[in-house]
């Protein structure tokens, strides 16, 4: 099972850009996409049912704003809109999807500091509900956090900045510690130098030569972390300011 994860930072921009080339190309059987920043009734028939896929969306009550979607190529047994709680469900930044064996979300954090320390405590308490059920789960999305040192270059001037503070990898290290899930791409590729986010879309220095932030997530439980057989950040792909996270488990849907 192929799953890819990225943030589009602007949907209709994406396309425009070539994200529905690059969707086709992949042969993933789930594509969990974030910050669509357009409600799905605006969206095109290509955007909502790419070939192959079927695709489901949470909106942001706000217009031009989050938005998370996922892309399945098999339909899922049931769809989850939100977790409960306002700051997350009106601003459309969790979708779950439900099989047999496991589920697949598409997560969106908050970037604002201050909107991301309160989505952190009622989103900490979900968390820490979810590893105590049966299920498995794998969450596919933008954290706006860099966990370690070896996730951003230059750290040591990075650490007043969000997405590096203090409080926000104290977070990181809760959900990768006490809390028991697993940081799948960790799992595979173990150095430093591997980014999801570049602060510039135009650029003509290609992005291996460039800084950059590891960002975005795929995080599951020890379970599910043993059949993950290979990860990796589709660097080319350069729709968004942001990488698609790859991730291949030994499972299927």
């Amino acid at each position: 099972m192929k799953i890819a994860s990225v943030n589009v930072n602007g949907i209709q921009g994406a396309v425009e850009r070539g994200f529905l080339d690059w969707l086709a190309e992949q042969d993933a059987d789930i594509v969990c996409v974030q910050n669509l920043r357009a409600k799905s009734f605006e969206l095109d028939e290509s955007i909502l049912y790419p070939e192959g896929y079927e695709g489901y969306f949470l909106d942001a009550a706000e217009d031009g704003f989050a938005g998370v979607g996922l892309y399945c190529r098999k339909i899922p047994k049931a769809i989850m809109y939100g977790l409960g709680f306002e700051q997350c469900d009106n601003e459309g930044r969790f979708l779950q999807a439900d099989y047999d064996r496991f589920s697949v979300a598409s997560f969106l954090m908050p970037d604002d500091p201050h909107a991301k320390q309160r989505f952190i405590t009622s989103y900490s308490d979900y968390l820490g509900k979810l590893r105590r059920k049966r299920r498995q789960y794998i969450i596919c999305g933008s954290w706006y956090i860099a966990h370690k040192t070896i996730d951003l270059a230059h750290w040591s001037e990075h650490q007043s900045s969000p997405g590096f503070r203090p409080e926000e990898r104290a977070f990181m290290d809760q959900v990768f510690g006490p809390m028991g899930f697993v940081d799948t791409f960790r799992e595979v590729v173990r150095d430093a130098g591997h980014y999801t986010y570049w602060p510039l879309l135009a650029q003509d220095t290609p992005r291996h030569r460039q800084d950059g932030w590891r960002t975005d997530y795929q995080i599951t439980g020890p379970e599910l972390a043993k059949s993950v057989t290979d990860a990796w950040i589709d660097r080319e792909a350069t729709f968004s300011e942001y990488a698609p996270l790859i991730v291949e488990y030994d499972l299927s849907l």
